[in-house]
């Protein structure tokens, strides 16, 4: 059976040069591309996963550290990445943190000792300074849906502030006055950054921010209907709801029927993130779109552009939210 050292004889070029045909590097000229392939061909090579990485001392996998491994938001996330590499050759190691600043750091040690090539991270509990001291180390870090500014080049984001903003203006301008707020956990980035849109939109009418209309949820289903029992059993005077994901949306929808609301008659009702399940909630969700497939494939692409070498990608790194009307909020008659 041919090996990866005859090809480089034969062609008469280095290991290197071969490894980059193999692993289908754009820095290569049609000539040298055209003697490896022949020599391939004469020798009757088939080259294997695994030659391609010793030939390149890649492993031409890529580690993902997610916070969660349920959920439609982490699903479309991983799933966007995977299909991404996928196409390109490459396989991914998925690991999970669970929001939890140990677990996110063995997380990261756990990938690095697969010896991927980088990792992405959704990770919302470990420092900003942990972060910036791990991507001087050998394994470049990407991270998704957060923003630090010394790594900035590595960071695929979404502009969180004005998402909140749209949201509570959404509500302002259908005739909303009492609008209640349910937040996600406050030390996650994405949640307190939704906040502050929140707050700048009451700022901007002349609204103020009442703590009894403020509630700081999990996340998930149940953060929503804690949240709209908070308000009922203190009796707050709310005919709107802003939730800070979709999740508790849904959650605060489900708890508000139970109790005898009509929705969105006597409440309305927002999320966050356009999550696949909103457009078939009764009744439909308004929400703001956070492109989560769109950047777990733009964070793909950027290790195929950085790591890899690969040739004409260009890569948005910042996005931007976008109001997406539905029946939870009508204008107030």
């Amino acid at each position: 059976m041919a090996t990866i050292y005859q090809v480089s004889e034969m062609a008469g070029v280095s290991l290197s040069t071969v490894s980059r045909v193999l692993n289908d590097n754009d820095y290569v000229s049609k000539k040298t591309k055209k003697k490896v392939l022949e020599a391939m061909k004469e020798l009757g090579y088939q080259p294997s996963s695994i030659a391609r990485s010793l030939a390149s001392s890649r492993t031409n996998s890529v580690g993902i550290l997610v916070s969660e491994l349920d959920g439609p938001f982490f699903g479309q996330m991983m799933s966007a990445i995977e299909e991404q590499l996928r196409i390109a050759g490459k396989h991914v190691i998925i690991t999970p943190g669970h929001s939890d600043e140990k677990k996110e750091k063995n997380g990261f040690e756990f990938l690095i000792s697969r010896n991927c090539d980088a990792i992405i991270a959704h990770v919302e509990a470990v420092s900003n300074e942990y972060l910036i001291e791990l991507s001087k180390g050998k394994t470049p870090i990407y991270l998704m849906s957060r923003y630090v500014k010394e790594i900035e080049q590595n960071c695929i984001s979404l502009d969180n502030v004005m998402g909140g903003y749209l949201a509570t203006k959404a509500m302002i301008n259908k005739g909303h006055k009492l609008i209640a707020y349910i937040a996600g956990p406050q030390f996650k980035e994405d949640a307190s950054d939704r906040l502050k849109g929140h707050k700048k939109a009451l700022a901007e009418y002349n609204l103020t921010f009442d703590e009894s209309l403020y509630y700081v949820g999990d996340f998930k289903e149940t953060g929503g209907s804690d949240g709209l029992r908070h308000f009922i059993q203190n009796k707050a005077q709310i005919t709107a709801l802003v939730c800070a994901n979709d999740e508790m949306a849904s959650g605060a929808m489900k708890y508000a029927r139970e109790h005898g609301f009509n929705i969105p008659k006597d409440l309305a009702i927002i999320g966050f993130d356009n999550v696949i399940f909103t457009n078939y909630l009764y009744p439909t969700l308004t929400t703001i779109d956070n492109p989560v497939p769109e950047m777990g494939r733009a964070a793909a692409n950027l290790v195929l552009k950085d790591i890899y070498k690969k040739s004409g990608i260009t890569v948005t790194q910042v996005f931007e939210p976008k109001l997406i009307l539905r029946d939870s909020t009508p204008d107030i008659n």
